[in-house]
């Protein structure tokens, strides 16, 4: 049997969500072991409850639950302030991953999973989301970046655009932060995969649906982006220079 990753936790407090018992204790074990406060919800209102009692600092959500899907828990969830969220769903069910990367999901792992995977995607998920002080992330140490009206400070996990602050998930922060430090270069979605996620591997719609949702918060006509680029062939662009001549 495969051992849990130890420590590294500190007291982070994860929510899991699933109506399954063997899955929501196997996955309870492994996150107490890793040094994180674990509660547990076997649906979606007693999910809501409990994080409105004590605000988790990161869910991991079914996505199949009965009556109240993960979808919409998830939706409810934003509605009550940030949190990150990453999703258990079945394998080969790829619109429900997509739908669930589109309201909010920071992350996604897919059944039959290992659970020492997910208590490694839970600490990356967290590392990321920290605030001032933490120096991982892709755009750590950088200092406030600016360029088409939009502004970042990475270490406070602050996004403003035109003086108004954006409502970001964890992963689409990363995301903007790495293109606005690097303006004008072409990425590939596996390269954005690796620098902004900090996988080697995983499913590359994670990035283009992330970067639809973020064209939908910085870009004035998202249908028609001037900011964040398609390059075709490529990847994606951050080009500044074309909002500020035009």
């Amino acid at each position: 049997m495969e051992q849990p990753p130890t420590g590294g936790g500190a007291g982070a407090r994860v929510l899991v969500v699933d109506d399954d018992p063997t899955v929501a204790e196997i996955v309870t074990g492994y996150l107490d072991r890793a040094g994180y406060v674990v509660d547990r919800a076997g649906d979606g209102p007693d999910a809501l409850a409990r994080a409105a009692a004590h605000r988790p600092d990161l869910v991991v959500l079914d996505l199949m639950l009965p009556g109240m899907d993960g979808l919409e828990v998830c939706r409810r969830m934003r509605g009550q302030g940030p949190v990150p969220v990453i999703m258990l769903t079945a394998r080969g069910d790829e619109d429900d991953r997509i739908l669930g990367l589109e309201v909010g999901a920071d992350d996604y792992v897919t059944k039959p999973f290992s659970p020492r995977e997910l208590v490694l995607r839970v600490g990356s998920v967290l590392r990321r989301a920290r605030p001032a002080g933490d120096a991982s992330g892709p755009a750590a140490g950088s200092g406030v970046l600016r360029a088409a009206g939009l502004t970042v400070d990475p270490e406070a996990r602050r996004a403003v655009k035109n003086g108004a602050e954006l409502a970001l998930t964890v992963r689409e922060f990363d995301l903007l932060a790495f293109f606005l430090a690097h303006p004008g270069r072409a990425f590939a979605r596996e390269e954005l995969m690796r620098e902004v996620w900090g996988w080697d591997f995983g499913d590359l719609s994670t990035v283009t649906v992330h970067v639809r949702r973020l064209r939908g918060k910085v870009e004035d006509d998202p249908a028609r982006p001037r900011l964040i680029r398609t390059v075709w062939g490529v990847g994606y662009r951050f080009d500044p220079a074309t909002t500020e001549e035009g």
